[in-house]
């Protein structure tokens, strides 16, 4: 009689999972301390686009296996996240995010720009703010600096 092996699940990336209240309710406090914040905020739907709030490390598609797999030292911890600057344009916002340490250990991202997407206009992924630093290079994005960046703690995850 043969045995069946179960498949295990397919790991696509690492991420620290972040509390999705405090990620949608936090860009509203901003727009208190900055009407350019407020004026692009106004008529955005964060509530709609924010189901989910992570911060990518290392994704298979574009790192490797390995390069995710390395991450498991840090599974289920919890980790601190500086979220120093809004970054925006007509398709997409992201929050820039600075990770901290695990045991004196400063996590770092495989990931070129840490961030959490908090808006997207219908029909554009939200990977499409990956593209935001470069859109601010080119004039197309603002980005605003956070004076004092807000912490925010959440788990290392594998999804």
């Amino acid at each position: 009689m043969r045995t069946r092996r179960r498949k295990q699940p397919t790991i696509i990336f690492a991420a620290v999972t972040l509390h999705v209240a405090e990620i949608r309710t936090f860009p509203n406090g901003l727009c208190e301390k900055n009407p350019k914040i407020k004026g692009f905020l106004k008529d955005k739907d964060l509530l709609r686009c924010v189901k989910k709030a992570h911060v990518i490390h290392a994704h298979k598609g574009s790192h490797s296996v390995a390069a995710v797999a390395n991450y498991s030292v840090y599974l289920n911890r919890e980790v601190p996240v500086d979220l120093t600057s809004l970054i925006f344009s007509e398709k997409c916002a992201a929050l820039e995010a600075c990770l901290g340490s695990v045991d004196g250990e400063k996590i770092s991202s495989k990931n070129e720009w840490p961030h959490v997407t908090v808006w997207t206009s219908p029909g554009v992924p939200p990977k499409e703010a990956n593209t935001l630093p470069q859109l601010v290079s080119e004039g197309k994005a603002i980005r605003i600096s956070i004076n004092q960046p807000f912490t925010i703690s959440g788990t290392l995850d594998f999804y």
